[in-house]
């Protein structure tokens, strides 16, 4: 299920390299047909991979909501929770010896 949502991520962060030659090559053409300048195609640019770098951030955050509370409803622990219980077993094994 991880690896899923890890591998979309990354087909998402890939389309958005794609995207962004695409937004450059469409500002290269905006300024050799003279309607921007090469400053405002670069601000242009600018905006946008700053917005799409936002976008991505906050897909991250909300999949990491949506899988932490699935894992949740199926009562499946998380990794920190399955760590408190090693170092909790490991403990009592020792105090066991």
């Amino acid at each position: 299920m991880l690896d899923f949502i890890r591998k979309m991520t990354l087909a998402g962060a890939g389309l958005a390299i794609m995207t962004t030659e695409k937004i450059q090559e469409f500002a290269d053409e905006l300024v050799k047909k003279g309607e921007m300048t090469e400053k405002e195609a670069r601000e242009a640019v600018n905006e946008y991979v700053e917005k799409s770098k936002q976008a991505k951030k906050d897909l991250e955050g909300k999949m990491e909501q949506w899988v932490t509370g699935f894992l949740n409803r199926m009562n499946i622990p998380t990794r920190k929770e399955l760590d408190e219980i090693k170092e909790r077993l490991a403990r009592l094994e020792k105090a066991g010896e």
